[in-house]
């Protein structure tokens, strides 16, 4: 089998390596010369110079992984492919593109005779070892084109991956698991920082999680994640309490105002991260004067 991947960042090479190991030849370029050094020579990988050089040492009916940033950096790399890759071939966005953008490219590429594919990624840098769980959005005969590198991208060959719908579902999907994500994240938080404030009872909060993440109904990956701060002994107190967001969960909030479905606790844990970026600065000195009049 052979993949070309577009875009060798920290995701894509985990990819790559990822996919070489498990027989795969990649192909893989990226815009910036250090991360194709990165990977060059690396066993059953190869770095083209450009898209063009790319295309033309892949053989038979094409798939090239898209991992570039979403909305322009997409569109500029579909752009610059479709005309070198020839009908029946297969582009998969496995970046984090928003949904409707996915069911437009795919609409315009089919029109072309070409494949589309919307892959939501989850998984992280530690993908490359763990692997990665994907969400696939297609039609039937494009998912089955790609089925075989989904199973060596997977943890498990038949688990970790699901063909999700039609195009567009694979990133719906993958934006609803971020949103997800930003209410576990915020209710950790927030129980631990109860926790913390009643040192009178000392608590040892890295123990506790510890400890929950063994039968406990909130154990979980984040909390995993906390495990290991808490564990590191940094101190936090020391940390700026600034929380960046991504599109998708401002995505998913708006979904949720568009469809009329409530989803209170991910759009308050997206708001409060607006509030740590000095969203809500003004409104509380207005409300301070206020007070103190």
């Amino acid at each position: 089998m052979q993949i070309g991947i577009v875009g060798l960042g920290a995701i894509g090479a985990g990819m790559a390596r990822r996919l070489a190991r498990g027989g795969v030849q990649v192909i893989g370029y990226d815009d910036d010369a250090d991360a194709r050094r990165a990977l060059a020579g690396e066993r059953g990988i190869d770095c083209a110079e450009n898209l063009a050089a790319l295309c033309a040492r892949m053989e038979g009916e094409r798939v090239i992984l898209l991992v570039v940033p979403p909305g322009a950096a997409v569109d500029d790399a579909v752009r610059s492919l479709a005309p070198m890759i020839a009908t029946n071939d297969t582009l998969v966005d496995g970046g984090d593109s928003y949904y409707r953008d996915s069911m437009r490219r795919a609409l315009a590429l089919s029109q072309q005779g070409l494949r589309y594919i919307d892959a939501g990624v989850a998984g992280g840098p530690q993908g490359a070892e763990q692997g990665y769980c994907l969400m696939l959005g297609g039609t039937p005969r494009s998912i089955e084109i790609f089925a075989p590198y989904a199973r060596i991208l997977a943890p498990h060959r038949e688990h970790g991956w699901l063909h999700c719908g039609s195009s567009g579902a694979g990133h719906f999907a993958r934006m609803i698991h971020n949103g997800i994500e930003y209410g576990i994240m915020q209710s950790l938080a927030e129980g631990f920082a109860l926790l913390a404030a009643r040192s009178d009872l000392d608590i040892d909060l890295a123990r506790l999680a510890e400890t929950w993440r063994h039968g406990s109904v909130v154990r979980s990956s984040l909390l995993d994640l906390c495990a290991r701060i808490l564990t590191q002994a940094e101190d936090i107190s020391r940390v700026a309490p600034v929380v960046a967001d991504s599109g998708e969960g401002r995505w998913t909030a708006l979904e949720s105002i568009e469809l009329g479905v409530p989803a209170p606790v991910i759009t308050l844990a997206l708001m409060n991260r607006f509030s740590s970026q000095g969203g809500s600065d003004y409104a509380r000195k207005l409300l301070a004067l206020m007070r103190a009049v």
